[in-house]
């Protein structure tokens, strides 16, 4: 079968499947991380015939970006523990049938933090100076010294509204202190003491009031019922002229129609988009062929350091999972409603 077993012979030690098919380069490190103590069963194909036939003997499953399907749970009859590759759940996994069976669900709150703030932070600066426009155009051999001066802006002075007060969304507004912008943020279960605010220059305030005056939009939360097109035709009317909206955390968060169309209009300046609806997007999503719009293929926590540190968390959380240990970062899915 195309899921192939990666360490030979019987023991107690527990059966993990990689979900994701990935390339060797990532497989590498995967192999890396798990050492000796689990058998990996590892995708030779981006079949989900043989993924099914694959988990079917697995104790625990490690969900990436490829989600974990009813299909999939249905096959796996010896299935103890989900452990999402990160931290976004519940967009990649069949989280009622995972919460109905009883089955553990952990999360991986290493490694993503730092790649995906920093790659916020380049967003802002790309969008607020139309670099992807500028290096297109200049490889046309057309020279844009001054037909963007009018139209970029510096990050310096700006007010930054952050939709997400998490890890990530922290580690954003650490990273913009050098830069002498102003933060506001909105989160309902985070409220940062003073201390910290006073800091960070940042003030909490409700969604409405920091989507109508922040220059800049950049939104940290999962993808739920409760926030899919949290940033709507509607709220974007609502932001400043001129704003620039950022997403490197998940596509449904934002309505791309209206997005698009409020870049086209020139109500908003520009827009750094690292995630999709639909991925990899249609040939027809129109931000594809948007100027304005700064894209990248959900690449945001994709670095080899942050790779190596998210699987070096799940694999000792999974041995010591199966040893007896308490699981770490587990999720508790009787509580979860949205």
């Amino acid at each position: 079968m195309s899921g192939k077993n990666q360490r030979n012979g019987s023991s107690n030690r527990p059966r993990v499947l990689y979900l994701s098919h990935a390339p060797d380069d990532i497989y590498d490190v995967v192999r890396r991380m798990a050492g000796d103590e689990v058998d990996l069963v590892l995708m030779d194909s981006n079949d989900d015939v043989a993924r099914c036939a694959a988990i079917a003997d697995c104790d625990a499953v490690i969900v990436a970006s490829y989600r974990l399907t009813g299909q999939h749970l249905a096959a796996a009859k010896k299935l103890q523990l989900v452990h999402h590759q990160g931290v976004g759940w519940h967009d990649t996994t069949d989280w009622q049938t995972i919460r109905d069976r009883d089955i553990k669900l952990a999360i991986t709150l290493s490694g993503s933090t730092i790649s995906v703030a920093e790659h916020t932070l380049m967003l802002m600066l790309a969008a607020c100076r139309h670099l992807s426009h500028a290096d297109a155009e200049l490889r046309k051999g057309k020279w844009l010294v001054n037909a963007l001066r009018t139209r970029s802006r510096e990050i310096m002075g700006r007010t930054v509204g952050i939709i997400g007060m998490g890890r990530i969304g922290s580690q954003v507004a650490e990273r913009l202190l050098p830069f002498g912008t102003k933060g506001l943020y909105c989160d309902p279960n985070v409220t940062l003491d003073n201390a910290t605010e006073k800091r960070l220059n940042i003030t909490k305030t409700d969604f409405n009031t920091l989507i109508a005056t922040s220059d800049i939009v950049t939104l940290h939360l999962p993808l739920m019922a409760s926030t899919h097109n949290i940033i709507s035709k509607d709220i974007l009317d609502k932001m400043k002229p001129g704003s620039i909206l950022i997403n490197a955390a998940r596509g449904g968060l934002v309505d791309e129609v209206a997005l698009d169309a409020a870049l086209r209009c020139g109500h908003l300046q520009s827009a750094g988009l690292d995630v999709f609806e639909g991925e990899p997007p249609s040939n027809d999503n129109p931000l594809l062929s948007n100027p304005v719009c700064i894209l990248t293929p959900h690449i945001a926590a994709g670095t080899r350091d942050a790779l190596e540190q998210k699987l070096a968390a799940v694999f000792a959380n999974i041995k010591g999972f199966f040893d007896g240990q308490p699981l770490e970062n587990e999720i508790d899915l009787h509580q979860h409603e949205d």
